[in-house]
């Protein structure tokens, strides 16, 4: 069965607005969801900006982040199983971050079957 990933993105700032209960039970969404037959793993990321890798004059160079202007930022992602998109997106459409943040992007992973 394909393997799909829940990129999380978050706008900066937008869950720092709730009250302690309030962030008690995003908390308590987000764990209950980590519980579900279809999750196979996920982690949020750190919150520094990271490192990219870019070409510059045939060579690469590294440099600090961010890695594109947006207004939002990957905050994490889930792995999940699925049939398929239909059944991934059914899946993810009650995730917690859909509710607290509202973007979540599914992509499949390229699996065995693919290689």
């Amino acid at each position: 069965m394909p393997n799909y990933m829940l990129l999380l993105y978050e706008r900066p700032g937008r869950m720092q607005g709730l009250s302690p209960d309030e962030m008690q039970t995003a908390l308590e969404k987000y764990m209950a969801w980590m519980k579900r037959p279809c999750y196979r793993g996920g982690a949020r990321l750190a919150h520094d900006f990271g490192r990219v890798i870019r070409i510059e004059n045939g060579k690469p160079r590294v440099a600090d982040g961010p890695f594109s202007e947006t207004k939002e930022v990957l905050g994490g992602y889930y792995m999940i199983e699925a049939e398929n998109y239909d059944e991934a997106v059914k899946l993810a459409l009650d995730h917690p971050h859909v509710e607290y943040n509202g973007n979540v992007e599914i992509r499949e992973t390229w699996g065995a079957r693919e290689m």
